[in-house]
């Protein structure tokens, strides 16, 4: 089964950083998701991709996936821009 792991990135509508160390462990869905003929709705069998597995560390969560035979890829946290700006440059 293949897993994707990924660091939490910070929100952008709050200032504070809470839970940002963490890292999340999400199962790739292995069938297709298909309509449902009598309500229109989709969904799929694979109930997997409904589970974020939270770890606090990268390698405790690659070890959890080594234990029980998961293929992982690792997503990089993308890089932080800072954007400094004066209060004066509001009114420029």
């Amino acid at each position: 089964m293949h897993a994707r792991l990924y660091q939490r990135p910070k929100h952008a509508m709050q200032s504070g950083r809470a839970r940002t160390g963490e890292w999340l462990l999400e199962f790739e869905r292995d069938d297709r998701m298909r309509a449902d003929p009598l309500t229109g709705w989709t969904g799929s069998g694979f109930t997997a991709g409904q589970i974020q597995l939270h770890f606090p560390t990268e390698a405790a969560a690659l070890a959890y996936a080594q234990a029980n035979g998961l293929i992982v890829e690792v997503v990089p946290l993308g890089p932080k821009t800072l954007k400094i700006q004066a209060y004066s440059d509001n009114f420029r």
